[in-house]
């Protein structure tokens, strides 16, 4: 019910958001695609569209932080505000999400992460989030050998607690206008030391 309430309240403001890149960049409005969720089960994304129409001609490509030329000007804006993620919504009504979680991830990179970076499926033992511990601690700036722990933190000590934690850094996010690694440095004790450890040994310690 929290997200039939989140989509009819932002209802006014996601409209013109979706006007807004309609002008701005030709394309359509929504970026759709398909994401791995809990237990590896396939699911459609639904999000604003914060890239050039033609962003994966050459094939699928994680995203290079703030300077990738494949982001549009709005789009830049939306990504630091995270206002790309609010058709998602929709998916966490479905059941397909959650409003707390590892980010969802194509299948593709799944593939090749988990060849060097041990363990980064058990990301896929929760249902994905719209927001998470990953997200407000680096957000799209992180790479996934750093997203991965902060992500099997969270699963290890997920609670009511960390959720409202997450929840309330990501609106001050948005209202700072403010990427996540300007705003957080981790929010759980020793996060940022643990992610260091871990990151040094190369090893996630399951």
């Amino acid at each position: 019910m929290l997200s039939l309430f989140a989509l009819i309240v932002l209802l006014i403001p996601m409209l013109i958001i979706a006007v807004i890149v309609k002008l701005t960049s030709p394309g359509s409005v929504l970026y759709k695609q398909e994401r791995l969720g809990k237990d590896g089960v396939s699911f459609e994304i639904i999000k604003f569209r914060s890239m050039y129409a033609d962003a994966e001609n050459n094939g699928a490509q994680w995203f290079d932080g703030e300077n990738d030329e494949r982001i549009t000007p709005f789009g830049k804006f939306l990504r630091r505000t995270r206002m790309d993620e609010l058709p998602q919504f929709a998916q966490i009504l479905t059941g397909k999400m959650s409003l707390v979680g590892p980010r969802p991830e194509r299948e593709c990179f799944y593939e090749k992460f988990e060849t060097y970076i041990h363990g980064f499926s058990e990301r896929l033992k929760v249902k994905p989030g719209l927001t998470g511990l990953a997200q407000v601690s680096g957000g799209y700036d992180l790479r996934p050998e750093e997203k991965v722990v902060y992500d099997i933190e969270y699963i290890k000590k997920r609670s009511l607690w960390l959720d409202l934690k997450c929840i309330l850094l990501t609106v001050r996010i948005i209202f700072s206008h403010n990427g996540a690694r300007q705003m957080t440095g981790g929010i759980l004790g020793g996060t940022t030391a643990s992610v260091k450890l871990h990151l040094i040994k190369g090893n996630l310690n399951f």
